[in-house]
């Protein structure tokens, strides 16, 4: 089969595909209808969204609230689902709503199908790469709880010829003095197994020689790890690159000058994490601050400024190094690429009970936006703000400027890397539509 042939057939499967969504669609639609009636499949309507309008103004309040009332609106919470599927039982019609829910999520698998990018077109491109013959690594044997001994990391780094600094202390230690005297005493590829914080800060390092930079999955989360697709389950397979590597070309965030490789928040989240009792008591302190901030009784104001655009007092903004996906506006899970040289910007906006129900809206521009820029400016009344950055906390002066370098870092990441995969498309029923039905 050559070229034409290829793409001609993975045309006609995506239109059967994009059919088969729009015809799974109809059918989740329509069968309340008939098994219920059009007033039953109605009333079935009302008491969902009824539902899940209770719940998010109960789960807002109990944010939103202190004492008893809290207490209360989490009962709410809880026992509303618990009724709304008691009502569909007692109407013998929790089988049709089961039924209709299992038909919208194949016609959204089907539409996924269609929608998918080609993997060359969603993947980052890879580059030829040199041996290293003098690899210097970071290695923090407190991150990840203890993965750098855990996975013998630094004998086995030192096996493939790299010299090893283990960040033992005492003391707070400037890893990128350390990285830079090591530039100087020749190393050409640095690493590090370590926090993402500590990635980034030798990351910019790596940069500013135009040096290879080996990211070592030691860490907790290793969410810049996991965007790469490496194995964050085995660390030591990352040194793999160091035998058989490719390079990937790697855009780099800054938040006044200060590296960053996944994102850096303003607003709530970064309130909540530089308050000293976090550490101690994570869920209490979240509890105790967040409806101050919430209702904006405490905490500055904020001005996002987005490219030419602003967004008036934001409770949160997240600005990342490239976008997260649509079903990851909070950046907890990962990026389909980082090399697109924008950065993604989502701020929102709740400071009472119906612009949370209003969430629920698509449409709600005002309360949760998402888009990208090549500069993010955040203004506040207040001349100093925290700010988390690559999950650490900084007090910077106001106005904070976010920017990106596209392509500024050369990642060297290994041939085989098991986290590779294809981002799921933006659901989009106007270019589903023409998928199944060209002109």
């Amino acid at each position: 089969m050559n070229g034409s042939d290829s793409a001609n057939f993975s045309d006609r499967g995506r239109r059967w595909w994009a059919r088969g969504a729009f015809a799974l669609a109809v059918a989740a639609a329509a069968v309340p209808v008939l098994f219920a009636g059009v007033l039953g499949a109605v009333a079935l309507l009302v008491v969902e969204i009824g539902g899940v309008v209770v719940t998010v103004a109960s789960l807002y309040w109990f944010l939103a609230r202190r004492g008893v009332l809290r207490w209360i609106s989490l009962g709410v919470a809880i026992v509303t689902p618990v009724i709304v599927l008691a009502v569909f039982v007692r109407a013998h019609l929790l089988w049709v709503v089961l039924l209709a829910y299992l038909l919208a999520l194949a016609a959204g698998v089907c539409a996924r199908a269609a929608l998918r990018t080609h993997r060359a077109e969603a993947t980052m491109p890879e580059y030829p790469a040199s041996p290293a013959q003098h690899p210097f690594m970071i290695m923090n044997p407190h991150s990840g709880g203890g993965k750098v001994a855990k996975f013998d990391l630094k004998r086995k780094a030192e096996a493939l010829g790299a010299e090893v600094v283990l960040l033992e202390g005492p003391g707070n230690i400037d890893v990128a003095a350390l990285a830079r005297q090591a530039v100087e005493q020749g190393a050409d590829l640095l690493g590090v197994a370590g926090g993402d914080g500590t990635q980034a800060l030798v990351a910019a390092v790596a940069a500013e020689h135009d040096l290879p930079f080996l990211v070592i999955s030691a860490g907790t989360r290793n969410h810049f790890a996991m965007d790469l697709g490496l194995d964050r389950s085995d660390p030591a397979r990352s040194l793999d690159a160091l035998r058989d590597g490719v390079e990937l070309r790697v855009d780099l965030g800054a938040v006044d000058g200060r590296p960053f490789v996944n994102n850096a928040s303003f607003g709530v989240y970064a309130e909540i994490v530089s308050s000293p009792a976090y550490r101690d008591d994570k869920a209490a302190t979240v509890l105790k601050l967040l409806p101050d901030l919430l209702t904006g009784h405490s905490g500055p104001r904020l001005v996002a400024h987005i490219g030419a655009n602003a967004v008036e007092e934001p409770q949160a903004v997240l600005v990342s190094n490239n976008s997260y996906g649509t079903s990851d506006l909070a950046g907890l899970s990962r990026r389909d690429r980082l090399d697109r040289g924008v950065l993604g910007v989502v701020t929102l906006s709740v400071s009472n009970t119906r612009e949370a129900v209003d969430l629920l809206r698509l449409n709600n521009v005002r309360g949760l936006t998402q888009t990208t820029a090549r500069e993010v400016i955040v203004e506040a009344d207040t001349p100093e703000i925290p700010v988390g950055v690559d999950g650490e906390s900084l007090l910077l002066r106001t106005p904070v400027r976010c920017t990106v370098h596209p392509g500024a870092l050369r990642v060297l990441v290994p041939r085989d890397r098991p986290g590779v995969r294809v981002a799921a498309p933006v659901f989009d029923w106007v270019r589903l539509w023409r998928t199944a039905f060209p002109s």
